[in-house]
């Protein structure tokens, strides 16, 4: 039997890419090169309520960097809203997961921390307008003084996040979040995640801080963190330094996190949804010369990001319209020409614009093409995939996602320095 190039091909990258991006191998399982495979087999059925429902959010160190992905969940879940019957609906009621770096760490935190009423902290359009006003009000470059974040987390420490945010810790979440950053003292990349954070109070901290690092500019000084409980200590610069494009960390934690996802052993168990950025938005002429380090440690975070997304787009191929939906700004376009920040009704017309762009999608050793839906119908798509996940579950009488519960652990009076954690923890 003649067996297509393509596809042999796709099985072995495949494989590769189980086990060495997404951390997963188990033996016990059907190869994914086995014959019934390469003959056309049909993939896994899902765990008994659905797949595990995923969100991850890109971003440096700027909020116009998260407007994008911001203005594609205020369309999403006005969809949900709409499909659901109930206005009350928020993003966060339909993913399990949520992981974002940079400015997308400071939206997941927005979109999935508990406010006073135990509901999540914001909708999605108050997030989005929250982040383009922080956009209009200042510069952006770090040719003037740094991005806004990092002015103003270093200047004027978190004043503006501790509004937000007030002292919530990563315990208080409505769902899973996970967001990176890069640890100088150990060289290393750290993944805060409230997974560790429900098992012990060293890997606790509060959420402004988490923001404050994956958002530190690496170009500059890093910012010292430590957990709830003063033992772990974390010397932190931005998280796309490490996970610029953090899709595949929270892959990985679903399908190695069997307590609270088992019955994830796949991707054909996932839905994801990843947002990109490289929205950008005119500025003045910087006073002083650019930072060459800093535009070099952008170019290699958007390069990493593109790179996550086709490696990802690949272990997911057979099943990718399905399974994974990728959404980035690309660059062309009459929205090629971005108003001002400080127009605040323009820009939302400028991404208004960037919504109903074709998105280009990655191809199994083909490069990309220009996707033939518009990002509009890949968000309505995708909500209806949520809503109808969510009547699977209603149905269905064994959960999908079992959320750790806390663990109190004897508290002691030592710092220590934190040790590197895989993105499975």
């Amino acid at each position: 039997m003649a067996v297509d190039v393509d596809r042999l091909s796709y099985e072995i990258f495949s494989i590769l890419e189980s086990k060495f991006l997404f951390g997963y191998d188990d033996s016990s399982q059907p190869s994914l090169l086995s014959s019934a495979s390469l003959a056309g087999s049909l993939p896994l059925a899902a765990g008994p309520g659905g797949r595990v429902c995923i969100l991850s959010i890109d971003g440096g160190g700027r909020p116009s960097d998260a407007l994008l992905s911001a203005a594609c969940l205020a369309r999403l879940e006005s969809y949900l809203q709409r499909r659901s019957g109930n206005p009350s609906a928020r993003v966060a009621d339909f993913f399990d997961v949520a992981a974002g770096s940079g400015a997308g760490g400071v939206l997941a935190a927005m979109l999935f921390s508990r406010g006073p009423d135990g509901r999540p902290l914001f909708a999605a359009d108050e997030a989005l307008r929250l982040l383009a006003t922080w956009s209009r009000r200042s510069s952006f470059g770090s040719g003037q003084g740094g991005s806004v974040l990092e002015r103003l987390l270093q200047r004027r420490p978190w004043r503006r996040l501790r509004r937000v945010f007030g002292d919530a810790t990563l315990r208080d979440t409505v769902k899973p979040v996970l967001i990176p950053c890069y640890d100088l003292a150990t060289g290393a990349a750290f993944l805060f995640s409230r997974a560790d954070a429900m098992e012990a109070d060293g890997y606790d901290f509060r959420i402004r801080e988490v923001c404050a690092a994956t958002c530190a500019d690496p170009a500059s000084s890093a910012v010292d963190i430590r957990s709830t409980d003063g033992r772990t200590r974390i010397a932190a610069v931005g998280g796309g330094v490490a996970m610029g494009n953090p899709a595949a960390s929270a892959i990985t934690h679903v399908l190695n996190n069997k307590q609270e996802f088992p019955f994830a052993v796949g991707v054909d168990d996932l839905i994801v949804l990843s947002l990109g950025t490289n929205f950008s938005a005119p500025q003045k002429p910087p006073k002083r010369p650019a930072k060459p380090t800093a535009d070099l440690v952008r170019i290699a975070v958007d390069g990493t990001a593109d790179m996550v997304d086709q490696a990802i787009a690949m272990a997911f191929e057979q099943n990718r319209m399905n399974n994974y939906v990728r959404i980035q700004d690309i660059g062309f376009g009459s929205s090629n020409s971005v108003p001002k920040t400080s127009d605040l009704k323009c820009l939302m017309h400028c991404l208004e614009e960037k919504l109903s762009q074709r998105n280009v999608e990655s191809l199994l050793f083909r490069g990309k093409k220009v996707s033939e839906q518009t990002n509009c119908e890949k968000l309505e798509w995708f909500a209806g995939e949520l809503i109808k996940e969510d009547e699977k579950r209603k149905k269905s009488l064994v959960p999908v996602v079992t959320l750790k519960q806390q663990v109190i652990t004897p508290s002691t009076s030592s710092v220590v320095t934190a040790t590197s954690r895989s993105s499975a923890s």
